[in-house]
């Protein structure tokens, strides 16, 4: 068992959470849940799941905190809740291990050097239960362990990234997925809230008041801090409308997303362009009218 506690946010998560676990195949010593007062079963899931990881030597703590932003929330959790454990991850709760990334992390972590402080894995998202192999959505680097207490997750509205004060990174060689077992109606929903989160995201990235930078000076990955680059510096000084025709058309037909089937038109036709749109009607809804959007609470679906 590896000297790693994992955190995890939640809520509303009784349908994820138990695989997301499992995924680990014992090879974390500690689970952390921070849930923001979900209103289905997840706190009693969370107890079953203690009880269970009990019996051989792991554990689930689980923690209320009123939601403010996804980086608050992690950071309260990386703050509060007593991690001792040398290695800290962070996992969502429809996030899972493949097998071999788990047997990975049990069999390197604890022999990486001394000056190594985070650790980068590969994401593979599914939707509808199919692979996103194409489209630019794989591989998606993102530094999820890190050594504890020399890392943080940065203080963004919106696409916040875990990012480290000193140290190196290595990137491990298997792949964690993310296979959301809720259905289309909530996804379209938590969209519509991201897409106010992002609008409200550059709108104070605009006034100056959040760095345009990955982290500012921290570390993290090569492939956030380009993403984040081309969004503010390419994307974002496109016109608004075009921008989500052309990013829909490069994603779909020149990064070859045509191939992921009908489930990746599906996707990629609503994250890559619907999404993209209704970010732009939203920001262009504000410019008329003068207004700035208001800070979002927590999903209410």
């Amino acid at each position: 068992m590896t000297d790693l506690t994992v955190v995890i946010l939640t809520k509303n998560e009784e349908q994820n959470l138990k695989k997301c676990i499992a995924s680990f195949r014992g090879c974390a010593k500690r689970f952390v849940v921070v849930d923001s007062f979900s209103s289905d079963n997840t706190k009693q899931v969370c107890e079953e799941l203690d009880a269970e990881l009990r019996k051989n030597g792991s554990c689930l703590d689980f923690y209320q905190n009123k939601w403010i932003s996804y980086a608050e929330q992690f950071n309260w959790g990386l703050n509060n809740t007593n991690i001792t454990t040398t290695w800290t991850m962070r996992m969502d709760a429809d996030e899972e291990l493949l097998e071999d990334l788990a047997a990975e992390i049990e069999h390197k972590l604890p022999s990486v050097d001394d000056d190594v402080n985070g650790i980068v894995l590969k994401r593979r998202v599914y939707f509808m239960g199919r692979w996103i192999k194409h489209g630019g959505r794989y591989p998606e680097y993102l530094l999820r362990i890190v050594r504890t207490g020399k890392a943080s997750c940065e203080t963004r509205v919106m696409d916040e990234h875990m990012i480290l004060s000193e140290g190196k990174t290595v990137t491990f060689e298997h792949d964690f997925i993310d296979n959301n077992y809720k259905n289309l109606e909530w996804w379209t929903a938590k969209h519509n809230w991201y897409s106010n989160r992002e609008v409200l995201d550059h709108q104070m990235t605009l006034e100056g008041v959040l760095d345009e930078r990955l982290g500012g000076d921290g570390i993290s990955t090569t492939q956030a801090k380009r993403k984040r680059n081309i969004k503010n510096k390419g994307y974002y000084r496109l016109p608004l409308f075009f921008r989500a025709h052309l990013y829909f058309f490069f994603r779909y037909y020149i990064q070859l997303g045509f191939l992921d089937g009908p489930e990746g038109r599906i996707f990629h036709f609503l994250q890559a362009y619907w999404y993209r749109f209704l970010v732009d009607a939203k920001m262009y809804e504000c410019k008329k009218n003068g207004k700035k959007i208001k800070p979002q609470g927590d999903l209410k679906v």
